[in-house]
């Protein structure tokens, strides 16, 4: 880490966050966690709390950004773009997954905390700006409702996997392999159906079939 004097609070943020989240498993996304943290690479805790005045879910976002700026220098673009569109995307939330890996009940704690009410809307802002990150490496540059759709759906394969992989035990935690395969395999065929529906509709002849309504075929 780097030395505390040298970090704007924006910085500091993001450089505890990790350290934060590991002290998370045991004091929960606290003020005792970030305390620890703190302690831990010697800055004081008062100037770690201005770091968050948002409190827990200060905290969360953090961590999250944390794992946005881990993925984005472990993917480059070449890299990437060898890829096949589902691989680019289920390597992406591997990575992520990876990146949180033995912090599960930090993750757990985490997600409880996301799901109350009156976090809701920010919540959905973080998982909407972690979806745009991933397709954005992955090389999406839709600018039409596909941009949206795209982000929506994997925002929703990203949370469901989460959720699957805070509570999976299995052997290299295979169940959530499995889960996560089948969710961009459902997107994979689902983009197929919509594109060949999209080709129907341009050659789709209103007047032709109108004719057919008047005078059906015999």
């Amino acid at each position: 880490m780097s030395d505390a004097a040298d970090l704007t609070l924006e910085e500091l943020r993001i450089d505890l966050a990790p350290r934060v989240a590991a002290a998370a498993i045991f004091d929960g996304w606290s003020d005792a966690a970030l305390v620890s943290a703190a302690s831990e690479v010697g800055v004081d805790p008062a100037v770690a709390r201005l770091a968050y005045p948002g409190g827990p879910m200060d905290m969360i976002a953090a961590w999250i950004g944390w794992i946005d700026a881990r993925m984005a220098e472990a993917f480059a673009p070449d890299i990437l773009a060898q890829m096949p569109i589902r691989e680019r995307i289920r390597a992406l939330v591997w990575f992520r997954l990876e990146s949180v890996g033995g912090l599960e009940e930090a993750l757990r704690r985490a997600l409880a905390i996301e799901a109350m009410p009156q976090n809701l809307a920010r919540s959905a802002k973080l998982g909407w700006s972690s979806a745009d990150a991933m397709w954005r490496l992955a090389g999406d540059t839709a600018t039409d409702y596909n941009h949206y759709t795209k982000r929506a759906i994997l925002a929703s394969i990203y949370a469901a996997t989460l959720a699957v992989f805070v509570g999976d035990e299995s052997e290299g935690k295979a169940e959530t392999r499995a889960f996560l395969d089948r969710r961009i395999e459902g997107v994979m065929k689902f983009e197929k159906a919509k594109a060949r529906l999209l080709r129907d509709r341009e050659h789709f002849d209103v007047m032709r079939f109108l004719g057919r309504l008047r005078y059906p075929a015999r």
